[in-house]
């Protein structure tokens, strides 16, 4: 890459960087009681810059630098908290953020490609399990100290690249003759995002296990 379009490439960033303070610095004058809406638009214009900005910067690297995609990309899925597990026959992926909305002009790319590689890492030392009849469950939780209004429809959550991403590793085929999905919100510390991937035999069982949790989180 020549001097002159690198120049534009890293210019286009710091546009997008300044275009992301200002959004952040409206944000933090913005009554979230009272302007919800307008607090909701603003934060997810913010969150798409961010988005854009990583994946600007990832481009740039793999463009002009010797750091191969892989690599930099499991980096980035430590540095973002992505982790896995798998026991007693059900895998278990924790995202620390919730799943942006679904969008036209943006992809997730800035997600699932970290997610991806984490799962291709956890595979070198791992017998990941495969999936024929299956239930994917997405466990949403949101932050008990922000309002609840945050809380957003899952039909307007981006699920389909991140099922598309773990379906490559423990999946037969995601299609809906084989795969179910369940959706459920929950209150926690922080704000993350649970996948659970289980045969379907073993959902009722899941599903008590986290029914009987949040009974004994309340009698507390």
């Amino acid at each position: 890459m020549d001097r002159a379009t690198l120049s534009q490439r890293i210019e286009s960033i710091l546009n997008e960087i300044t275009r992301l303070s200002n959004t952040l610095y409206a944000m933090d004058n913005t009554n979230i009681q009272r302007h919800s809406d307008s607090y909701e638009i603003l934060s997810t214009e913010a969150a798409l810059r961010g988005e854009v900005i990583a994946c600007r910067l990832r481009h740039l690297i793999y463009e002009t630098t010797t750091i191969r995609k892989a690599e930099y990309l499991t980096s980035a899925g430590v540095m973002q908290g992505i982790s896995v597990i798998e026991k007693d026959g059900i895998l278990e992926i924790t995202l620390p953020c919730l799943l942006p909305k679904k969008s036209k002009k943006h992809s997730c790319e800035y997600l699932t490609d970290p997610i991806y590689y984490t799962l291709s890492k956890y595979a070198q030392t791992h017998t990941l399990p495969k999936f024929r009849h299956c239930v994917v469950c997405f466990s949403h939780i949101y932050s008990r100290e922000l309002s609840p209004n945050r809380v957003r429809d899952y039909d307007n959550l981006e699920l389909k690249q991140l099922l598309d991403a773990i379906a490559t590793f423990v999946m037969e085929d995601d299609t809906g003759l084989l795969c179910d999905a369940y959706n459920t919100t929950d209150i926690g510390d922080s704000d993350c995002t649970r996948v659970s991937v289980m045969d379907k035999e073993r959902f009722q069982g899941w599903l008590s296990d986290r029914e009987n949790r949040l009974r004994s989180i309340s009698d507390l």
